[in-house]
């Protein structure tokens, strides 16, 4: 174990999270007289809005996820440390990390912690394993080589059976991640891949979006819920509302409709986008400050961000709980200029019972349908269609980091929203199989994680497919092999999620 050691010169902050949060407080204690550390568990800030289009071949992951280290290079009194964050010790004022064997231990004298939310199975986290959430990066590439993988699987596939089911695509949470994640597959579906396959035709796939509420976008409500409906219906998706899922598996998801009666959806690809859980350091925080904690995790902080009893720990982000703001990138961007604001002031002489109260500047919230239509809420102006689409795009592109990214981003949507062509659809095997490998790496089956492995995994998929088709029309088929979507491993506990955007 090291240990930093010594008295600094100048006030210490630790800022724990590299994404909006975490990288806009950096940056706003660039002229500060202070020394910031950034602790981040990757190596890179993630444009989390976007990530969908990674999954679906719009993006590449280096287009909205650029290097931290090189996004501030040039700010010269901050420093990156890779690790996960195991302890905050309030008392002792120190942060430990660990990152590849090493553990680090970090003093501070003010503390942001920003790391943000994973995705919530309601207590069925062995839904994951079928049912892939869309946080990171690997997320991302996962469910992209899924996505096309089924498409793969189904061309080689001779049984019409099975065939169905490896083009069924179902996406658990009708939010605005799930809502722009199943338009895209329906684009991909219907536009992008017509016409490249011999023996299917992509255009007959099956896309379902599933949710326990009511409405589509129930966070909009009204017109705005009611725009999205009609564009997905009318782009095929099968929208089923008031909708718990009760099981998932390898071979699809069972569903519970609010008159009792249970469905199975036989579905190949599952994205699961039906709600959040805030880091388990709030945890961490709660038990050593006494904060509460809201249902998803969050940590309920006082007006000016800080956490109760210590006025030098602050908390943004997702992982923030005050006035019912949602987890939106605006309210973790403004919360972590306002925190950095007041450590500069403070570090400066300004005493911190002089702090304001925390006001967040609500610019809207907005999501896409599809290309060329999306829907935007503006305070009490409510847009659809094409004028909510450029709105969109001029937004999200301005709040990209760094202008490299920005010019290859507007060049990829340039080719895919206004011709067919999506510059991001490589896959491979290994994105798909990395998951249930790398859990079994850590099972003790394999000593180390190589090709063979992967190959193994494979070829089990392959043989699985083969039993089931032999078993429905009594034949037997030769196969070379395929695509996964699941790996092997064990269940865990078992109980009802509801589908919640």
């Amino acid at each position: 174990m090291t240990s930093e050691t010594g008295t600094p010169q100048r006030h210490r902050v630790v800022v724990i999270g590299s994404g909006f949060g975490g990288l806009f407080s950096t940056q706003a204690l660039k002229r500060a007289d202070v020394d910031v550390t950034l602790i981040a568990k990757t190596t890179h800030h993630l444009f989390q809005p976007l990530l969908y289009q990674v999954a679906t071949g719009i993006l590449s992951e280096g287009e909205i996820a650029p290097s931290t280290r090189l996004v501030l290079r040039k700010q010269h009194n901050a420093e990156i440390l890779l690790g996960s964050v195991t302890d905050i010790d309030l008392d002792a004022r120190t942060v430990t990390s660990e990152a590849m064997a090493i553990t680090r231990v970090t003093p501070f004298d003010s503390l942001i912690v920003a790391a943000g939310a994973k995705q919530s199975y309601f207590g069925n986290d062995h839904f994951a394993e079928y049912a892939p959430g869309m946080k990171t990066i690997d997320d991302a590439l996962e469910l992209r080589g899924r996505i096309l993988g089924s498409f793969e699987q189904a061309e080689i596939c001779t049984d019409d059976y099975e065939r169905e089911r490896l083009m069924t695509f179902v996406v658990v949470g009708a939010g605005p991640t799930g809502v722009e994640l199943v338009g895209q597959i329906a684009e991909l579906a219907h536009r992008t891949l017509h016409g490249s396959f011999r023996n299917i035709d992509s255009r007959n796939a099956r896309i379902i979006l599933l949710d326990g509420a009511d409405d589509v976008l129930p966070v909009y409500g009204g017109k705005l819920s009611a725009s999205a409906a009609k564009r997905l219906t009318k782009m095929g998706v099968e929208i089923h509302t008031g909708a718990m899922v009760t099981d998932v598996d390898r071979d699809g998801i069972t569903i519970k409709k609010k008159d009792g009666s249970e469905k199975l959806i036989r579905c190949q690809c599952k994205v699961w986008s039906a709600g959040v859980q805030a880091s388990k350091l709030g945890g961490i925080l709660a038990e050593q400050s006494h904060a509460e904690l809201d249902r998803a995790g969050r940590v309920h902080v006082n007006p000016d961000l800080s956490l109760p009893g210590h006025p030098n720990v602050f908390v943004v982000g997702d992982m923030m709980a005050l006035d019912n703001l949602p987890g939106l990138a605006q309210v973790a961007m403004q919360g972590g200029t306002y925190v950095a604001k007041n450590i500069a002031e403070e570090a400066g002489g300004r005493p911190h019972h002089e702090r304001k109260p925390f006001k967040y500047w609500d610019k809207g919230s907005m999501a896409t349908i599809s290309r060329f239509s999306a829907v935007a809420k503006v305070g009490r102006l409510e847009l659809t269609g094409f004028i909510a689409w450029i709105i969109w795009l001029v937004i999200h592109l301005m709040y990209l980091v760094g202008f490299k990214s920005r010019l290859t981003t507007l060049m990829s949507w340039a080719t895919t929203f206004f011709g067919r062509g999506r510059g991001q659809m490589t896959i491979t095997v290994q994105q798909v199989l990395a998951r249930s490998a790398l859990g079994q790496l850590g099972n003790g089956k394999y000593a180390v994680l190589d090709v063979d492995a992967a190959k193994k995994l494979a070829q089990e998929e392959a043989e699985r497919v083969l039993a089931l088709e032999r078993s429905h029309n009594g034949t037997r088929h030769h196969a070379d092999g395929g695509f996964t979507d699941e790996g092997s491993g064990a269940d865990a506990e078992e109980g009802p999620a509801e589908a919640a955007g």
